[in-house]
C-alpha cells in the first residue's frame, strides 16, 4: 500500500513558493466558492498552499474546517496529480457550503487539472517533436 500522508514537502512554505505560483500560473480552475491556481514545478510530486483569508470566511472554525477537508482530499490525490505547486483560494461564501459538497468540488477540482496538466504536457511533447 502506498503512503499517504501529509508531510512537509507536500506544502508550499515560504512567500517566495506562493509569489512563484501567482506569477506563473499555468492553470486555473474554478470550483462552487474555491479557485486554484496551478503551476508545473521540478519537484515530480504535487505541492499544496492554502489561503482561506478573515475577509472571505470569516469564523475561524469554518476556515480551519475547510482546510482540513483540502488536505485530505490533496493527501488521498497525491500520487495521481501531476508535479504541481496549487494555491487553493476561498471565496466568498463557501463556508456556506457542508463538507460533503466541498469535497466533490475539490475532486472535480483535481480531476480537471489532471486533464489540464496531461493535455499541456501532449501539447509540449508534440510542440519539440515538430521542430525536429
Amino acid at each position: 500500500m502506498s503512503y499517504q500522508g501529509f508531510p512537509r514537502r507536500l506544502r508550499l512554505l515560504t512567500a517566495e513558493d506562493y509569489r512563484r505560483v501567482f506569477d506563473t500560473a499555468a492553470f486555473k480552475l474554478h470550483g462552487k466558492g474555491l479557485m486554484a491556481l496551478a503551476s508545473p514545478n521540478e519537484l515530480g510530486h504535487p505541492r499544496l498552499g492554502l489561503i482561506f483569508s478573515k475577509k472571505n470566511v470569516r469564523r475561524a472554525v469554518d476556515r480551519n474546517r475547510l482546510k482540513r477537508i483540502t488536505r485530505e482530499s490533496i493527501r488521498l490525490r497525491q500520487h495521481r496529480l501531476p508535479a504541481v505547486d496549487i494555491v487553493l483560494l476561498a471565496r466568498r461564501g463557501v463556508q456556506e457550503l457542508d463538507n460533503e459538497v466541498v469535497h466533490r468540488q475539490l475532486h472535480g477540482m483535481w480531476r480537471r487539472l489532471e486533464r489540464e496538466a496531461q493535455k499541456a504536457s501532449e501539447r509540449s511533447t508534440t510542440a519539440s517533436t515538430d521542430r525536429r
